[in-house]
């Protein structure tokens, strides 16, 4: 890994991490349907000189609708669903589920791609989830807040977006074959966009929000999101897709040190140790550890 790489992985893994904090700092003002679609369409706004400048037009329309599904998929669902988690549980904590987004993406690859789970991605699976269902076990039965439901709510809906990051990672792989990378990026945020428009319009705060949101905001658009996926490609472009996915065990790091500097988020045991059982699990899958032939799961973004 040459030194820009690592520039590059350790970047991407702060603002990714960092996004969730951003969302607890925004969304009490703007919602979770008007941030999401502020977030993708500023995204997409950043995105498209690119594209265009790259010459990869073409391939995006050819296959729009494709990739504009990928869009509500991978984009529009899970960050309204990351936006609700927002109001009730932590930047660190909703980093650690997100985390999962591998386990899921393998599950897919297995079940709709006929991609062989050898034991080692079978034992990686099993303690991933493992950590998953610990962790919200502890947070909703063992230790829970003043709002169980409300905890178990936000925790069912930061799953539920690592499964459509999951089956967008699969679906991408069976339907988007051949569409340059920047075009998948730029196209699914616009899907996404289209998709949050009507919703987010709807949602739209009766009461102006103030200057700490809306810059919170700009940033999740424009740096968490347009370019980040700058990053993300060029990291697969010169390391491939499976180091590129080393990311994947950054991201609760810079999330639970945002979140404990910036927001005074407690880091807790169980925390550590549900982020510990994942990242074992994620890397057992990604056969990054031990070395395994076998195809990459990416990951997902938020």
């Amino acid at each position: 890994m040459t030194a820009r790489s690592l520039i590059d992985l350790l970047l991407l893994a702060a603002l990714w991490g960092g996004s969730f904090m951003f969302m607890r700092l925004c969304v009490p003002e703007f919602g979770p349907a008007t941030m999401a679609l502020l977030r993708v369409a500023g995204g997409a706004a950043f995105l498209l000189p690119v594209l265009v400048w790259r010459g990869q037009w073409p391939a995006l329309r050819q296959r729009g609708l494709a990739v504009g599904f990928v869009g509500v998929t991978n984009s529009a669902l899970p960050f309204l669903c990351f936006g609700y988690a927002a109001l009730s549980i932590s930047a660190g904590l909703a980093s650690v589920f997100n985390a999962a987004t591998p386990l899921f993406g393998a599950i897919f690859a297995w079940l709709w791609l006929g991609e062989r789970l050898n034991r080692w991605r079978a034992l990686g699976l099993l303690i991933g989830m493992a950590g998953v269902l610990g962790l919200a076990w502890n947070k909703v039965f063992v230790n829970p807040g003043a709002d169980r439901l409300g905890t178990a709510l936000a925790i069912g809906a930061c799953l539920l977006a690592t499964v459509l990051f999951g089956f967008s990672l699969a679906y991408s792989k069976r339907r988007l074959a051949g569409v340059p990378a920047m075009a998948s990026a730029t196209g699914s945020l616009f899907g996404a966009s289209a998709a949050l428009l009507l919703p987010g319009l709807l949602a739209w705060p009766a009461t102006l929000p103030g200057a700490r949101a809306w810059l919170s905001l700009a940033v999740l658009a424009l740096l968490c999101s347009g370019l980040a996926y700058v990053l993300y490609f060029r990291l697969i472009a010169n390391l491939g897709a499976t180091n590129a996915s080393a990311v994947t065990f950054l991201i609760p790091v810079f999330a639970m040190a945002w979140g404990g500097i910036f927001l005074g988020e407690a880091i807790t045991l169980a925390m550590l140790l549900g982020c510990a059982s994942i990242v074992v699990g994620t890397a057992l899958v990604l056969g990054l550890w031990p070395r395994q032939r076998v195809g990459p799961v990416q990951q997902g973004s938020s």
